[in-house]
This record gives structure tokens, C-alpha cells and sequence, in this order.
């Protein structure tokens, strides 16, 4: 299925999926607002803030063979499960668990690059997170090797196969690229990248960053063939104070920090959070209750990972929908694409390669200042600047001065795009 404009939700089941989500419509000290910086720190799912609060109420220890210590360190082994098996697809491996999505990252791959013994350099984006760019960079200074960037495509938004390759040799210990960018939406092609790249040096590492494209569009590591790639709970509906990382089988058992008395392949260190296994389970619940809706009598014939990925599927597609929305319009309120003094950068015809991420500015009007006009009008978005040091690299690399991001989420339907719409005309309009 293609759909190149996406296929939207029912308004019934959309609005059913939005009452899901706390404060989606209001925040209870600053009232009714859009909130659009999904990028940012997704909308929480209630399920997954409750169970991670009613996980939290008890003291035991889920490292204790008795009593409750049972049923914690059951959410402990079973989250692992799933997040490695229905997140992830992952038939083998391990899952690093941190703070953040970005300690796992240098985790692993610093595990990587002090791990080998071969290799002259390694290669990564300016298009990157600074995680995931800069634990590259950290690595190659510590290890004596050489560091290479790629830069971005300035029309596209995304990263070229071919670009990327003319980065890469046979000394190449590894290439880290992004699933899809966190400030163009552009979707990479980490499935053919990894397979040139393999091509090239078939002992080559190959690193991912997932974090921003998690919450939009299925992972699958089999399939794309990396050997690291992560996310994090505080952008897919659920909780901060997490972040999960796979690894592969041989990155699993490359020497790395762990206790001596626990397995080669094991990297969890301490006493595990069983609360923040519970309130990922619960995302995994509802995406894979998205799926069963769709599949309606026949679901009971899939396996978690199918409902998982049926689910992620059709939030792709509703996603899909409103951003051509957004770009397009209707007949009754002009789309950003036609809104005279707006600016869509980075824009694309083809969808398909999109997450529901737009990079605008208004003609006229700073980011900052334009953001907080916004705020007035009660849409929460962010702006991306090269002041800041987690912006500069990458609206350089896309030969932007700076932009105005925002991300909705599947959750919103077609009248939060079109009020969204009508603000951004009265801004440019000077209203």
C-alpha cells in the first residue's frame, strides 16, 4: 500500500484515540491550545503514565524471589521481551536501558569503537542529533581515528545513499545515520544504506538513531540490517527517565561495563525500574489495539509484533494525511504551501519518505518571536535556531538560517490542522 496522501482515521475513532492522551486539547494552567512540539516530547498516553505510578507505589525489589518482587521483575523480563521483539523486531540481542535514549547511544557506541581493533575511521552526518553525531566524533578523538561527516541534501532535507558512500572504505569501522531527521522529517533509507555500505566493508558496524522516527513508522533491525539502534519513551507517548537501545548479537557480547557476575550478553547494571518497562508495555498495548481495530475479527490471527506493526502502519498513514493537509489545504483554508509570506523548507512532493514533521518560518518575523505569537494564538511549537547548540550543525548542513518545527500527532485530526492553518494566516497576515 502506498496511499501517497495518507488515509485518515474516522473523526469518531480519531477523537476516541485523542481521549487517550492527557491534556491533548488543554493544559490546566494555561487553557486551550495545539499542542504541535510532538518532536519535542509527545503527548502522554494515560495508560502509560498509570501504569508507571501504580508500579511506583511499591517499595519491593524486583531482584527478590518472593511475593511482589515476582510481579516486578516479571515487567522487568517481559518489557524486555517486548520492546526487543514488537519495538525493535529484533530476533536476537540485547537492550541497553539508561537515563536517555542518548546515554545509550554513547554506550554503545563507544562499546563499538573501543571494542574493535581495526578500523581507521568512522562516519557519520551533520544531520544527526548531537547524541548521536557527537558520541561519533567523541569516540574517533579517543580512539585516534579519523572523523567523517556527511552533509545533508539542501533540497530534499535527507541524506544521499550515494553521498554517503563516497564517505566509506574499507577501514570504516562504522556508520551511524538517523532513521529520519528531527527537524525535516525526511525519512532515510537505513535498509539500502546499510546494505551499500555492507557492500563496501561487510564488517562494517551500522548505528541508527530511531528517537525521532519511533513514534511515526515501524522499526524492523532485521530488516534494515543495523547493529544499534534506539528511542526514547518521552517522545512515543510515553514516560522520561528512560531510553532503550538495541544492540546485535555481536555488538552484545563486545566487552563493555557490566557487573562480572552477570552474563557476557547482559548490559543492565543495578537494580532495574520495573515501572518504566510498564509504561512502554502500555504504549505497545495501544499501538497494538490500533491494529486489531483495523483488522477487526481477524486479529486474533496475528502475534504482538503483526498487531504492532499494523498499528504503526496506520498511524503512518493517518500522519501522512494530515501533513498533506497541512502542506495542501482545502477549499476553505489555504494549506502552508499557499499562505502568502510562508515558507515550507526542505519540501517534498513524495510523502511516503515524510514523518509528520514541518520546518517553516514566516516571511518577516524571527523564529523565536514568531513562535511566541504562536503561543498567543494557544499552538505549542518550537523553533530551531543556530544559537542553539543542538540546532546550529544541522540547520547549517540544510542551509537554513533557522525554523519553525512542528509536530502533531496522529491523535490530531483534520480540525486541529485547519485551525492550525487559519492562525498561521492571521500571523503572516499581521493579525
Amino acid at each position: 500500500m502506498e496511499f501517497n496522501h495518507g488515509v485518515l482515521f474516522s473523526d469518531t475513532y480519531q477523537k476516541k484515540l485523542k481521549s487517550q492522551f492527557y491534556y491533548a486539547d488543554k493544559d490546566p494552567q494555561y487553557g486551550a491550545r495545539l499542542f504541535f512540539e510532538n518532536s519535542g516530547g509527545s503527548l502522554r498516553l494515560k495508560k502509560a503514565v498509570e501504569a508507571k505510578a501504580a508500579i511506583e507505589e511499591f517499595p519491593d525489589c524486583p531482584e527478590r524471589a518472593r511475593g511482589r518482587g515476582f510481579d516486578l521483575a516479571d515487567y522487568v523480563k517481559n518489557g524486555t521481551q517486548e520492546i526487543l521483539e514488537v519495538i525493535f523486531g529484533a530476533k536476537s540481542g540485547a537492550l541497553i536501558t539508561e537515563l536517555t535514549a542518548s546515554q545509550t547511544m554513547f554506550h554503545a557506541v563507544g562499546t563499538i569503537m573501543e571494542g574493535v581493533d581495526w578500523g581507521k575511521n568512522a562516519v557519520t552526518s551533520a544531520l544527526e542529533h548531537p547524541s548521536a553525531h557527537d558520541a561519533v566524533e567523541y569516540y574517533c578523538k579517543k580512539t585516534g581515528r579519523e572523523f567523517r561527516e556527511v552533509p545533508a541534501n539542501k533540497v530534499t532535507g535527507g541524506l544521499d545513499p550515494d553521498e554517503i558512500m563516497k564517505y566509506v572504505d574499507k577501514d570504516t569501522v562504522l556508520l551511524s545515520i538517523m532513521a529520519a531527521s528531527n527537524i525535516s522529517g525526511n525519512i532515510m533509507d537505513i535498509k539500502e544504506i546499510a546494505r551499500r555500505a555492507k557492500e563496501i566493508n561487510p564488517d562494517i558496524y551500522i548505528v541508527s538513531d530511531a528517537v525521532q522516527h519511533a513514534p511515526h513508522a515501524v522499526i524492523d533491525v532485521e530488516d534494515w540490517g543495523v547493529d544499534v539502534c534506539n528511542f526514547a519513551p518521552y517522545k512515543f507517548f510515553g514516560v522520561r527517565g528512560c531510553g532503550y537501545c538495541y544492540v546485535s548479537d555481536r555488538v552484545s557480547v563486545m566487552p563493555h561495563i557490566k557487573l562480572t557476575c552477570k552474563d557476557d550478553n547482559v548490559w543492565a547494571l543495578g537494580t532495574p525500574a520495573p515501572a518504566n518497562f510498564a509504561a512502554m508495555m502500555a504504549v505497545i498495548d495501544y499501538v497494538c489495539s490500533i491494529g486489531k481495530h483495523f483488522l477487526g475479527d481477524s486479529a486474533q490471527k496475528y502475534n504482538k509484533r503483526e498487531l504492532f506493526v499494523e498499528g504503526m502502519n496506520h498511524i503512518h498513514l493517518q500522519e501522512r494525511a494530515l501533513l498533506y493537509r497541512m502542506l495542501e489545504g482545502t477549499e476553505k483554508v489555504p494549506g502552508l504551501r499557499h499562505i502568502p509570506g510562508v515558507q515550507v523548507y526542505v519540501d517534498m512532493e513524495d510523502l511516503t519518505y515524510k514523518d509528520l514533521i514541518v520546518a517553516m518560518g514566516i516571511e518577516g518575523i524571527e523564529y523565536a518571536e514568531c513562535a511566541r505569537r504562536y503561543l498567543e494564538h494557544g499552538v505549542t511549537l518550537f523553533e530551531r535556531v543556530k544559537s542553539s547548540p543542538y540546532s546550529k550543525r544541522i540547520v547549517e548542513t540544510l542551509g537554513l538560517e533557522g525554523a519553525l518545527r512542528v509536530s502533531p500527532l496522529h491523535c490530531h485530526g483534520t480540525d486541529d490542522i485547519d485551525k492550525f492553518l487559519k492562525i498561521t494566516k492571521d500571523i503572516a497576515e499581521g493579525k
